[in-house]
C-alpha cells in the first residue's frame, strides 16, 4: 500500500512539474521595449563631424549622457520579447569639447 502511494505521489509530482513549464508558455507575456529604437537607416545618417544639435535632430535625445563631462551620448534600446531572451543594442557617440562628433561605436549594421 505504501509503495502505491509513493508511486502515485511521484507520478503527480512529475505531471505537475511538466505541466508548469507548459503552462508558463500559455500565459501571455507582453513584449517590453525600452529606450531609443534606432533603425539601421537612422544610424547610417550619423557621420563624424556632425554637431550635437544635428545628431539630436536626427536621432532624438539620447537615453543617457555621461555625467562626468566627457561629452559621450548613449542611445540604448532594450527589448524583452514575451518568452524569449532579452536583447540590448547600444550606440555610443563621443563629441569633442566644441560639440563635434568624433567617434561612433556599436553602429547597427545595414546588412541585417
Amino acid at each position: 500500500m505504501r509503495c502505491k502511494t509513493l508511486t502515485a505521489a511521484s507520478v503527480v509530482l512529475m505531471i505537475l512539474s511538466a505541466g508548469c513549464s507548459t503552462f508558463e508558455k500559455v500565459v501571455y507575456r507582453p513584449d517590453i521595449n525600452q529606450g531609443n529604437y534606432l533603425t539601421p537607416t537612422d544610424a547610417a545618417k550619423i557621420q563624424k563631424g556632425m554637431t550635437q544639435q544635428q545628431v539630436a535632430y536626427t536621432l532624438g535625445t539620447p537615453m543617457l549622457q555621461d555625467p562626468f563631462g566627457t561629452q559621450t551620448w548613449f542611445y540604448v534600446f532594450r527589448q524583452q520579447p514575451g518568452h524569449k531572451d532579452i536583447t540590448q543594442q547600444t550606440l555610443t557617440l563621443t563629441f569633442n569639447s566644441t560639440g563635434v562628433l568624433t567617434d561612433i561605436q556599436n553602429k547597427p549594421d545595414l546588412t541585417k
